[in-house]
């Protein structure tokens, strides 16, 4: 026993004075360069009365509530959610910190309090035990030193009497907290952790920065020389980082990805200082890039959500040479409005409209969304996939709740089937703008049911509903035009969390494409702008067209569509007379019964209009028939190498060089088209007469597959 007391002791003087003062640690870089950074240790020193007081709120309501047979220390009434008001974000960040501190290790902080004999205290009502909980893990956390003196702001009665009462039991706290590493035989109180916490904890702690730059304020290369004065130097990927490294991220070309070594340095940089660069999730990047991708000159885009600031000003700095506007819905106070056009203001967003009402509550004609073809729907999710849970809270204005859910792994299944229902309900809503061409859908859940599940069932109630528009489909996400990722095959793009990334969910809901003879010409010219297929003279007159241009009536729409059938039918029809004259031109060459293997290529002198009186006479019935099979056809058939097969037979040789006259009875061929079929040859009036051919290459007819011809095959 008197071995046992010594070692207590002493381990208790290790608990007291295991601080270590202001160090300066000189790194340098790779190279060896003369210049060298100081790093300096911050000793803690505690935070405001009010820090504490938001903390002991936010635990309040997310504690770990035990059996009442096993309840030892009680935290009055939870029933009632305390209103939690942050006077900046940096505030709200400790605040959200210190409450998570407290959740994950409330078994080792209720067990200090009753070892020690502090708890019960008839002094302090049950309704300050959450205070007392959060002020001994702050305590402790601070080798069981005094806080710091922060005289700027008022004091709480409250704070200050829990911090007298803790203070004064610091010793009996401090050797019970020795007492229990012994029994654990822990080296810290993270080993006391279970192991799954301790491993989403090194993942958190490991995981890199992910940076995009503001291209309003600050270009690509001068971001590259500011950080190389910096001492930063640029590496291919996250597996090169030493230290004062970076690289460009594998999806997004704006984003760069930093160690998390140097998160308090970096964040002190001018570039962060002046809005040039800003922190933040990397699947949210992935989802606006992938939303912009889909926005072709002059559209409009949705974001259904508030959410950070930081995404709508991300799309906003990727849209504005679309010319495209950005609405964003429920802003609902006007003091949200003010707040939010402040920043878009600082960081020179311009193309951003706030709109009041919730996404839901919109119509899909609403006047303001005439322009819209793209809404980016980021959803309230589970969000177990995020690897910073604080970061997640602050940046997305989640609830306390989320970091219980955290903390345990896993969500209820009643909020589960909640989220999962309003997320349905949304994108639902989504897919009624009949003028949107794509949907993007975005989580941050591993569950199946926030995810898959979500859009199956979307897209199955749009096949029920059998709605006139064109139906949606599932495409794999584009993030970017010139990234260096891979193109995905994968309809869902999904990223697991691990100690690189967090994970995320990405779905992409695109309508089925128009057949270009049902699309106007302004849209025509508006993709091709769109994708840099004209030059800025004329992207600019089609952008002037297309605002300028009237709404075709439906009238007008069928005339051009007459039109279009007309012309149709004239092209199948001079298809079908140089496949004819290609045949007839054949047949001369063939008159040793040898095989001929011609490419088919595009003619070079097709036939004029004056020629057509050649043609057969199709009634305008047949025409129609025949152009509408023509365009199904062209969609499936592809261009292949033709074997034209013809008998041993030798015709009579006439004088003048004139063709011999062979009837489609005599004389016939077979085409290898798409699929190894065998088809007949047009039937030909009297075709004239063609010039030699030699080795002449013909174009393959976008005509119709006819039937297989039921005359006899003599060379079969």
């Amino acid at each position: 026993m008197p071995g046992f007391k010594s070692n207590l002791v002493s381990l208790h003087e290790d608990v007291i004075n295991d601080t270590s003062d202001l160090n300066e640690m000189k790194i340098s870089d790779e190279k060896g360069s003369v210049e060298k950074r100081t790093m300096t240790l911050i000793e803690k020193n505690g935070y405001h009365d009010s820090v504490y007081m938001n903390a002991a709120k936010i635990f309040q309501g997310i504690h770990t509530e035990k059996s009442k047979d096993k309840i030892l220390v009680r935290y009055g009434d939870g029933s009632v959610t305390p209103m939690v008001t942050f006077k900046d974000e940096y505030s709200q960040r400790v605040s959200y910190g210190l409450a998570f501190n407290a959740l994950k290790y409330q078994d080792l902080l209720e067990e200090m309090l009753l070892d020690s004999c502090v708890y019960p205290c008839h002094s302090i009502p049950e309704e300050l035990t959450s205070l007392l909980v959060v002020m001994l893990y702050d305590l402790q956390d601070r080798k069981f030193r005094p806080r710091g003196v922060f005289d700027e702001e008022e004091p709480v009665p409250e704070v200050r009497k829990i911090e007298c009462y803790l203070y004064r039991f610091k010793t009996k706290l401090a050797a019970a907290l020795a007492r229990c590493r012994i029994k654990h035989d822990a080296l810290s109180i993270e080993n006391l952790l279970p192991e799954a916490i301790r491993e989403q904890q090194q993942r958190t702690s490991a995981l890199p920065l992910y940076v995009w730059i503001n291209t309003f304020k600050i270009s690509l290369e001068d971001v590259f020389g500011d950080l190389k004065n910096k001492g930063f130097t640029r590496v291919q990927s996250v597996s090169d980082f030493d230290c004062y490294t970076y690289c460009m991220d594998q999806h997004c070309p704006d984003v760069l990805v930093f160690p998390s070594s140097v998160k308090e340095e970096l964040l002190n940089l001018d570039l962060f200082a002046d809005c040039k660069l800003l922190l933040q999730d990397k699947s949210r990047s992935l989802a606006v890039h992938s939303a912009q991708a889909l926005l072709n000159t002059g559209d409009d885009i949705i974001v259904a959500h508030v959410g950070s600031p930081l995404t709508i000003a991300h799309m906003s700095a990727l849209t504005i040479r679309n010319t495209s506007n950005i609405f964003v819905c429920g802003v609902k106070s006007s003091a949200k409005a003010d707040e939010l056009g402040n920043l878009f203001s600082h960081m020179e967003c311009k193309n951003i409209r706030l709109l009041h009402e919730d996404f839901t509550e919109i119509g899909s004609t609403d006047p303001r969304l005439e322009n819209v073809r793209v809404i980016l729907l980021l959803p309230q999710c589970s969000g177990l996939g995020v690897g910073n849970p604080i970061d997640f809270i602050v940046n997305e204005h989640g609830d306390a709740g989320f970091l219980r859910d955290f903390f345990r792994g896993s969500v209820s299944e009643d909020k589960l089937n909640v989220l999962a229902e309003r997320q349905l309900n949304e994108l639902m809503h989504a897919m009624k703008f009949n003028k949107v061409q794509a949907i993007v859908y975005c989580t941050c859940s591993l569950y199946p049911e926030e995810n898959e599940l979500v859009v199956k069932k979307a897209l199955e109630s749009e096949v029920l509903e059998e709605n006139k528009v064109q139906p949606y489909r599932l495409i794999p996400p584009i993030f970017s035009t010139c990234s260096n990722s891979v193109a995905s095959t994968e309809i869902f793009f999904k990223i697991e969390p691990s100690e690189v990334c967090s994970g995320c969910f990405l779905a992409v809901l695109e309508r089925e494409k128009e057949s270009p003879e049902n699309m106007s010409d302004e849209d025509i010219l508006a993709r091709a702008a769109a994708k840099g297929l004209l030059d800025g003279t004329l992207a600019e007159k089609s952008k002037k067209k297309k605002k300028k241009q009237p709404k075709v009536t439906q009238r007008r729409r069928n005339i051009a569509g007459a039109e279009f059938l007309h012309h149709q039918t004239l092209s199948n029809i001079k298809a079908e007379l140089s496949v004819s004259k290609a045949v007839s031109n054949i047949q001369l060459r063939s008159m040793n019964g040898t095989n001929c293997r011609v490419e088919l290529k595009k003619s070079l002198h097709p036939l004029s209009d004056a020629a057509l009186p050649g043609a057969p006479k199709y009634t305008v019935q047949d025409r129609q028939t025949l152009a509408r099979k023509a365009r199904t056809e062209r969609k499936r058939m592809e261009t292949k190498t033709v074997d034209i097969v013809f008998p041993s037979a030798v015709a009579p040789h006439t004088p003048h060089g004139n063709s011999p006259k062979t009837s489609s009875q005599h004389c016939c061929h077979a085409a290898k088209a798409a699929g190894g079929r065998m088809f007949p040859p047009p039937k030909v009036v009297k075709p004239a007469v063609p010039r030699a051919v030699g080795d002449r290459m013909f174009p393959l007819p976008k005509v119709v597959k006819p039937a297989v011809p039921s005359h006899p095959r003599p060379w079969m």
